[in-house]
């Protein structure tokens, strides 16, 4: 019997993470999503207290432009999920993708001793997961 390779999270997700505050428009969001190539912010905590959050494209899309609504006077706050769902930079990527299809998400933060230390979506853990494609 062959024993598959184990793969990390860690080896999968993307390290750079873009942040935003919570009380910035919906309009300053996609310039930050567009200056750091993402399709997803992280929103940042208030304090210690707090959790974070998170603001991709589809929610924008949705709650914004199809509501006709003017990105400028519309806060990453009002539309943004919160509390998110994450994972552990040791975690298989086996199992991140069965923690993705139960929970119906795409995407989660990677947490280590409580900060955000990277990205993992569908598209990470397939391109991680495949063998070599060259």
């Amino acid at each position: 019997m062959n024993i598959p390779e184990r793969i990390s999270v860690r080896k999968a997700m993307r390290e750079d993470v873009t942040f935003i505050d919570g009380r910035k428009n919906v309009l300053d969001a996609l310039r930050a999503m567009r200056d750091g190539e993402c399709t997803s912010l992280i929103v940042e905590k208030r304090d210690d207290h707090d959790e974070y959050g998170i603001l991709t494209l589809s929610d924008i899309a949705k709650k914004v432009i199809a509501k006709d609504r003017a990105p400028e006077r519309v806060h990453v706050f009002e539309i943004m999920s919160k509390p998110l769902i994450s994972v552990h930079p040791n975690m298989d990527i086996r199992y991140c993708a069965r923690l993705f299809r139960k929970f119906g998400i795409r995407r989660a933060p990677v947490v280590e001793e409580h900060k955000v230390v990277g990205m993992i979506s569908y598209y990470h853990l397939v391109l991680e997961a495949l063998p070599e494609l060259d």
